[in-house]
């Protein structure tokens, strides 16, 4: 069932309302305030009993007036700043292509009543969002993972799915993997997409434009680590010394990657009026690790990255956070030839490698970390149960710090 989370009554109406609706657009204001000091109403203006409207409007809610109802299907980039600060917005009923005015909101194109004093004014919400009932209230969102084919960012995108939420998989395996899907999952689409090139990412936000009309979330997940020394004093130049292909392999992946999947949806982003990015750092981002600088310092990028964006993105309110896991219960991507580089360059062997990973000298909790533990977290920062977390990189290492 629908839940209207706002609806009052027209009390006053401008002059030339009637001509401008034929214009296709109407200025709702929302609080009686706003009266006081207009001698009169703008001739597109619809005054109704006074109070804000705070809640989200998002793309597929419903606006009703009268008893005509439209679904929203374009909300300008600062709809929720203008409500809450200027106390109006202007309803476009035109549905036509374009970039809307920042406290606009356009709805699909049909046949608009006569609008006279007395009738009520809703906003209601979709259908599919008003049904679900969990905590999180992830069912119908859209969610961008990339990486997402195996590791934390295949346990991310499961998590998605299981809590109702549509999801694209983006990974370069030409093998579509294989995820569980039940009742109640949301639908899931994989695309091949290589983070590197530009022309991968726009195919990748055409497809899933084209699939489920938008964008809610973007995980960016993807990310590779060779370990290399900086110098190695026992093969100078060796295998396991960092060379200009590695360097340039890590940084375009961890760093270019990052950043020109998150410009594209947040053009996309501009579009709802809203949205989530994550990026995927590490613990090594944020304390260093021996072996992995090029790696550390990408992931130290991420949340630097993730920190600029959030100034830069939250009066448009999209919200961009971090999470940084620590180490990690084994997967396919810790191969023994990861290990076998990993304990070089630390100057130890493999089996002591292995015991670092549960010992509490380096992690208080004494175990590695579930990938579930990781994709929880994710949950729990894409919902609107974290709406006011921005900005942060969130350690998400069982307590490792110096390792």
């Amino acid at each position: 069932m629908s839940k209207e989370y706002y609806t009052t009554k027209v009390v006053e109406l401008g002059g030339q309302v009637a001509d401008f609706i034929a214009a296709a657009k109407m200025i709702i204001l929302f609080e009686n305030e706003m009266s006081k000091n207009l001698p009169e109403l703008r001739d597109a203006s619809v005054l109704h009993e006074g109070n804000k409207l705070e809640d989200t409007i998002k793309v597929g809610d419903i606006f009703k007036i009268g008893s005509a109802e439209f679904k929203i299907i374009k909300v300008g980039s600062e709809v929720q700043k203008n409500l809450m600060n200027l106390g109006h917005i202007t309803i476009k009923f035109d549905g036509g292509a374009g970039e809307l005015l920042e406290g606009s909101v356009q709805v699909e194109d049909k046949p608009i009543p006569a609008i006279k004093v007395g009738d009520d004014i809703h906003f209601i919400k979709t259908a599919s969002e008003a049904a679900d009932s969990s905590w999180l209230g992830l069912k119908g969102k859209t969610a961008i993972v990339t990486g997402a084919a195996s590791g934390i960012g295949k346990a991310v995108a499961q998590a998605f799915l299981d809590n109702g939420a549509n999801v694209v998989v983006c990974d370069m395996n030409p093998n579509e993997p294989v995820f569980d899907i039940h009742e109640g999952s949301g639908e899931m689409l994989y695309v091949v997409t290589n983070v590197t090139q530009l022309d991968s990412i726009d195919k990748m936000i055409k497809a899933t434009v084209d699939k489920f009309g938008k964008i809610d979330i973007l995980v960016n997940n993807a990310g590779i680590n060779i370990p290399c020394l900086l110098a190695d004093p026992k093969d100078p130049h060796g295998k396991y010394e960092i060379s200009e292909n590695i360097y340039e392999k890590v940084v375009s992946v961890n760093l270019k990657g990052v950043f020109f999947v998150a410009q594209a949806v947040t053009h996309e982003m501009f579009k709802n009026g809203s949205g989530v990015i994550i990026n995927m750092s590490s613990e090594s981002g944020l304390e260093g690790s021996e072996g992995q600088s090029v790696y550390a310092m990408t992931k130290a990028g991420v949340v630097s990255l993730s920190r600029s964006w959030a100034k830069e993105l939250g009066k448009h309110n999209i919200r961009v956070v971090g999470v940084a896991p620590g180490i990690m219960e084994a997967t396919g991507l810790r191969t023994l030839a990861y290990e076998e580089a990993l304990a070089y360059t630390r100057g130890i062997t493999v089996d002591d490698l292995r015991k670092g990973y549960s010992s509490t000298k380096t992690t208080p909790l004494g175990r590695s970390g579930k990938l579930t533990e990781v994709a929880d977290t994710v949950m729990f920062l894409a919902s609107d149960r974290a709406g006011y977390i921005h900005g942060v990189t969130l350690n998400v290492a069982g307590g490792k710090t110096r390792g």
